[in-house]
Order: C-alpha cells, then sequence, then structure tokens
C-alpha cells in the first residue's frame, strides 16, 4: 500500500480528534503493522528526544508501534539514503531536520535526491539554538561575550557536527560580530555538551532541547535565544540581538515521493492558489 502525505495526515488527526472506536477503526487501515521511524542522529540528541515523543504519541493514537531506530552518520545521509532504500509503503518513515536541507549544497556525492525521493508528511516543530557557556567564563550577556572573544582571539572553541545548523549558525554569528571561535567537530550533540560542561570548550550554539536542562541545572549559563523573540521554554534569557532569526525545523516524511503522493501534493498547491 502506498500512503499519500493526505491520507497519513487524515488519519493522524483523526485517531487525535474521534473517540476511541473510531481510532481503532481507522488503525485497521494504516498502520496494520508496526511502522519504522529512522531517525539520523545518535541517541539522546534533540532529534532524537523530539522523535521519541511523536513516535509515542503516534502509538497510543494508531494503535501500532512507530519504532525509534537511530542511524547517525555523514551529517543525517546515512539514516536519509536508508529510508530512500527502503520500500515504499508507509511503513519507514523518515525524521527530517535542517541538515537535510544543508545537506544538499554541502555534498558532491549523495546516492539520493531529497526532494524527489523523499514525500514530506507533516511539520512537527521549530525550536531556536541557544547561545550558551561554561559558567567559569567571565561573561553574562552576548556584547560579554563578543568583547571577550575579540580579547582571546581563537582561544575559545564551540563544539558542532560538520555543516549542521549548529555550526552555521555558530559561523553566522562568527560573521557578524568579528570573533573567532573556533570549531571543534564532534559527531552528537551530547558529546559536545558534556564537554562544554566538563570546561574543555567554552561556547555553545547547539539546539534548546539538547542543553535546556543543563542551563536550568545550572552547569551551563544560557545567554541568549537567536529567535526574534524570547522563548517561552526560558522566558528570563534575551534574544541573540542579530538581524533575523535562527530555528531548527523538524518534518516527518516517509520514503519514496510515490506517483499518488506527488498528486496529492500537486492537488494539495492547486486548491491552495
Amino acid at each position: 500500500m502506498k500512503l499519500p502525505r493526505r491520507k497519513f495526515l487524515h488519519l493522524a488527526a483523526g485517531a487525535a480528534a474521534l473517540p476511541a472506536a473510531s481510532q481503532v477503526a481507522g488503525a485497521q487501515a494504516y498502520p496494520s503493522s508496526p511502522v519504522r521511524v529512522i531517525v539520523p542522529f545518535s541517541p539522546g540528541v534533540a532529534p532524537d528526544v523530539v522523535a521519541r515523543l511523536i513516535a509515542q504519541w503516534l502509538s497510543e493514537r494508531l494503535n501500532q508501534p512507530f519504532i525509534i531506530e537511530n542511524r547517525p552518520g555523514a551529517g543525517g545521509n546515512i539514516g536519509t539514503e536508508a529510508v530512500v532504500r527502503a520500500p515504499s509503503d508507509g511503513y519507514t518513515l523518515l525524521y527530517v531536520v535542517t541538515a537535510n536541507a544543508i545537506s544538499a549544497t554541502l555534498f558532491d556525492n549523495l546516492k539520493f535526491n531529497f526532494i524527489r525521493d523523499i514525500t514530506p508528511v507533516a511539520g512537527i516543530i521549530r525550536v531556536p539554538n541557544l547561545v550558551s557557556i561554561n559558567p567559569s567564563l567571565p561573561v553574562k550577556t552576548i556584547p560579554q561575550l563578543v568583547a571577550y572573544a575579540k580579547a582571546n582571539s581563537g582561544k575559545l572553541n564551540f563544539g558542532a557536527g560538520n555543516g549542521g545548523t549548529v555550526q552555521l549558525s555558530a559561523e553566522l554569528f562568527k560573521m557578524m560580530t568579528g570573533v573567532n571561535i573556533v570549531h571543534v567537530p564532534y559527531s552528537n550533540g551530547i558529546q559536545a555538551a558534556t564537554d562544554l560542561i566538563a570546561g574543555q570548550m567554552q561556547v555553545s550554539f547547539d539546539v534548546m532541547p539538547t542543553t535546556i536542562e543543563f542551563v536550568r541545572a545550572g552547569k551551563l549559563r544560557a545567554l541568549a535565544v537567536t529567535t526574534a523573540t524570547r522563548s517561552a521554554a526560558l522566558p528570563d534569557i534575551p534574544t541573540v540581538g542579530v538581524r533575523g532569526k535562527l530555528v531548527a525545523w523538524y518534518r516527518r516524511t516517509q520514503e519514496h515521493a510515490c506517483k499518488d503522493c506527488r498528486d496529492a501534493e500537486q492537488g494539495d498547491q492547486r486548491r491552495a492558489r
């Protein structure tokens, strides 16, 4: 069975809104067996945390297990390729993040075309990046961080994977402020946060779900969020004060842009016009 985008959304929405008897009836159509959700990143990082919450929500409402499978590596491309190669039956889903869009511009030898081979199903959340530091660093605001970094050029580090939203956010910050904070490549955000807490690094530009609990516990000091307005999750933390906003978005997709899916998508676009 090929699962068009609109049908998936209608089933998911109906499962949340209708009585229990209707949920059971809808679940008999889809899914009739467990669904794999490929998260192309390591366990414990922000995409994995959110994906597990969504998988639990879907499992409870559609009466079938939505099973998280972590397939990290190559900036998310290993997991993405695994989904592209999976049967086009709606039972292998991909948890997509901003890095999937970035990869098209950074990698010349991808074995798939993300736009052609992956079909969008639903947007999930948008989260800000959070500028945070090791508490031993003698700064409490973004202007103080900029001044300290300029006075100690090349002596501060930040950890991030290569080419993802975290590194690009940091590089944009560096470009706009004229500071030299050195990028240290990490395979996942939890390792980077651990070293930040231990003082082996000084600055983080990671997405909020990775570092917010460390901030709340006093292990890290938050300086700013990267959105245009303050976050309700940390209402006392100001915005970074640069033009525009930096957010990471998470989406759920299904494998292969099948003809039924493309037709449904095009129909949605025509009706929108």
